[in-house]
C-alpha cells in the first residue's frame, strides 16, 4: 500500500513586524483589547505578492526536501488572496521554481486550503495517480483589512508554508484525515462581492470583511473538536496517543477550548498567533516549520491538525511523522527586506477605508 510522507518544508514570514502598540497609531483599540482577546502580540505584513511568498516558502521545502523541482509532479497552492483569480496563482509559482512537469491548481477553502490541499495530494499519491506533491499555504491578507473594523483587523498577519509529499511504503504522512463543512454558516465570516459580482460593473464594492466572532467561536470549537474526534476514531487511537497538536492559529479563546474539550495536554500545543497573528492557509504550515525550528517535534510522533474557515469550512487530519526532523533549510534565493514602517507600506489601504495614520 502507498503512503504519503512529508520529505521537505519550509516557510516564509515577512520581514515587517507590525506590533499591537503600531496598530493603536490607525485602529481604534489597545494593546491589552488585542491581546486579551486573541492572544496576539504582533504579526507580519508583507511588502510582496501571494505567489511572491509562496515561491520562496516552495525553495525552502525543496532544498530541506533535497530535491529539484523537476521531481514535482503536483503543486497545490492553498490561498483565499491569490495573485489574481485567473490564470492561478499556482502556475506562476510553478513557473518561477522551473517545475516544468508540475500541474499547478489553487484550492480556496479560506484557512483550511493548506489541509484541504494536503489531504487531496496524499489520497493522489496514496491511488498511484501521482508520487510527489507541494501543498503551499500563503496569504497576503494585509491588503484586505479595513481598518474601521478592530475585530478584525487586527487578528490577521501575511506569510506562507509549503511541505512535500513523496510516495512511501511505510505508514507516514496523512494516517487519517476528515474535512467537513458547517451548513447555513457562510455569512458568519465573509469579504461580500470580493468575486465575479454585478457590483464589479456598478461600483457597488467596498472590500470589507464580516466577522461575527461569538458566532465563529462557537461553531468553530464544536466542528474542530468533532473533526478531531472523527480521525482518532478512524485511525484507532485515543487522544492520549497524541504527541503534538497544532491548531489553526486563529485565536488564543479557540485553540484552548477546542484543547479543553479534546481533553489534551496544553504542554502539546503548538501555539504561534502571539507572533504570527491568523495568517489563514499559511497558519498551519508556518506552525509546523516553528515546531521543527524549535524540537518540539520528534521522529515518529502522532501529531493531530485542525483547522477552520470561512464557509465555515473544517477538517482535521492524524499526521505521522518520520524520521527528518530538521529546520527548514535557507537557499541562496531571497526577497530584500521591506525599507519603511507600516505607514509606508499601506498608505493606499489607509486612502481607501479613510484612516489617518497618527
Amino acid at each position: 500500500m502507498n503512503y504519503a510522507k512529508f520529505v521537505g518544508w519550509g516557510r516564509y514570514l515577512p520581514s515587517l513586524v507590525v506590533r499591537n502598540k503600531d496598530l493603536v497609531r490607525f485602529v481604534d483599540t489597545t494593546d491589552d483589547w488585542i491581546l486579551s482577546r486573541t492572544g496576539i502580540k504582533e504579526r507580519r505584513y508583507s511588502h510582496v505578492s501571494t505567489g511572491e511568498m509562496g515561491w520562496l516558502s516552495a525553495e525552502r521545502a525543496l532544498a530541506c526536501a533535497g530535491m529539484l523541482a523537476s521531481d514535482l509532479d503536483v503543486i497545490v497552492l492553498g490561498s483565499t488572496t491569490p495573485n489574481e483569480v485567473c490564470p492561478n496563482t499556482a502556475s506562476a509559482i510553478k513557473n518561477k521554481l522551473r517545475a516544468n512537469s508540475a500541474a499547478a491548481i489553487d484550492l480556496n477553502s479560506a484557512c483550511t486550503s493548506w489541509l484541504y490541499g494536503v489531504a487531496m495530494i496524499s489520497d493522489m499519491i496514496k491511488a498511484g495517480s501521482i508520487e510527489t506533491g507541494m501543498v503551499i499555504g500563503a496569504e497576503r491578507l494585509s491588503l484586505g483589512l479595513d481598518w474601521n473594523k478592530r475585530e478584525s483587523c487586527c487578528l490577521f498577519g501575511d506569510g506562507a508554508g509549503a511541505v512535500i509529499l513523496t510516495k512511501s511504503h511505510t505508514e507516514l504522512g496523512f494516517i487519517a484525515s476528515r474535512i467537513s463543512c458547517v451548513p447555513d454558516s457562510r455569512e458568519f465570516l465573509a469579504i461580500p462581492k470580493w468575486g465575479i459580482q454585478p457590483a464589479v460593473h456598478t461600483n457597488d464594492l467596498h472590500l470589507s470583511m464580516n466577522f461575527d466572532g461569538a458566532a465563529i467561536f462557537k461553531r468553530a470549537v464544536k466542528s474542530m473538536s468533532l473533526d478531531c474526534q472523527f480521525v482518532l476514531d478512524r485511525a484507532g487511537l485515543t487522544i492520549a496517543d497524541v504527541d503534538i497538536f497544532i491548531p489553526h492559529q486563529a485565536n488564543i479563546r479557540i485553540i484552548n477550548a477546542v484543547g479543553s474539550k479534546l481533553g489534551i495536554d496544553p504542554s502539546k500545543t503548538v501555539v504561534t498567533i502571539d507572533k504570527f497573528g491568523n495568517t489563514s492557509a499559511a497558519s498551519i504550515p508556518i506552525s509546523l516549520c516553528e515546531a521543527l525550528k524549535g524540537d518540539v517535534i520528534k521522529g515518529g510522533d502522532t501529531i493531530l491538525i485542525a483547522s477552520f474557515g470561512a464557509g465555515l469550512s473544517c477538517g482535521a487530519a492524524l499526521l505521522k511523522w518520520g524520521t527528518s526532523t530538521k529546520n527548514t533549510v535557507d537557499t541562496h534565493f531571497s526577497i530584500p527586506p521591506f525599507q519603511g514602517d507600516v505607514r509606508d507600506l499601506l498608505a493606499d489601504s489607509f486612502s481607501y477605508h479613510g484612516i489617518n495614520y497618527n
